[in-house]
């Protein structure tokens, strides 16, 4: 029986999402917490595997456990109870052998905050890049116009060591990137594409709060494209600031997701 589950995590506890022996990563919580619910070890498949320090609202793993051996209902306020307070459980269903939490998805979109002001708050501290010096917002946005569209952006990734030794392509389709401005200095960047490459969208960021600042032009985003060379681009944006916000699929997405047991008493 193949289940999927939408999980929110807190990052900061954690390094990264995949398991890593010798470390706490969120996949090794899960695992073990559902290995302890089923009675056998089981092996998550997520949407995006997250980096340490990066968060999760919209997460989506797969998993196969014995037919039969779960009620989801129970499944879920267990795994709640032993994974708090950092991971969050938010809905489990019953899918088809043929779904793959990785591969079946279309899109991904991700969520980046800065807190532009003159003092740090201590309660966005492990949510938020904070940043003491004025940004322009209109430039930023204006920033964000070269990146949408099919481009190679390896000038915004590491780039991956395959196997068979060939270089990975770094091509991606993005369809929205934009910023907001939230109030009380919060400003917040949305990305959604097809899938992304490892540090893309905090190398992004990073590069546009270079913009923010007056050091790049909005239009050098499309020079830095173009240059496929990662010292063209701005910094490496913190990762606390990140959280994987929607995944997408054929018909459903994660925003679709509610919790379909009532609350414990």
């Amino acid at each position: 029986m193949r289940l999927r589950m939408v999980v929110a995590y807190d990052g900061a506890p954690f390094h990264g999402f995949a398991r890593n022996e010798g470390v706490d990563t969120v996949a090794g919580r899960l695992e073990d917490a559902l290995g302890r619910v089923v009675g056998a070890p089981v092996e998550l498949t997520c949407a995006g595997r997250t980096d340490k320090g990066v968060h999760a609202h919209g997460q989506v793993v797969h998993v196969d456990v014995p037919e039969g051996s779960v009620d989801l209902v129970g499944l879920a306020r267990s795994l709640n109870r032993m994974c708090a307070p950092s991971i969050g459980v938010r809905a489990i269903d019953v899918v088809d052998r043929d779904f793959d939490a990785r591969f079946s998805a279309t899109a991904r979109r991700y969520r980046y905050l800065v807190r532009c002001a003159p003092w740090p708050d201590p309660a966005m501290a492990r949510s938020a890049w904070y940043v003491d010096e004025p940004l322009s917002l209109p430039a930023m946005v204006l920033g964000c116009d070269p990146l949408i569209g099919e481009h190679d952006f390896a000038a915004f990734c590491r780039r991956p060591v395959r196997r068979d030794g060939q270089e990975a392509s770094l091509v991606r389709r993005v369809t929205q990137a934009t910023w907001h401005d939230d109030g009380d200095g919060i400003l917040r960047f949305e990305i959604e594409a097809s899938s992304f490459c490892h540090q893309m969208v905090r190398s992004v960021v990073g590069t546009l709060v270079d913009v923010g600042r007056g050091r790049l032009r909005p239009g050098d985003l499309l020079d830095v494209i173009r240059s496929r060379d990662r010292s063209f681009a701005g910094q490496l944006a913190p990762p606390h600031g990140l959280t994987l916000q929607v995944v997408r699929y054929p018909g459903w997405c994660t925003d679709d997701a509610s919790a379909t047991w009532p609350m414990p008493r």
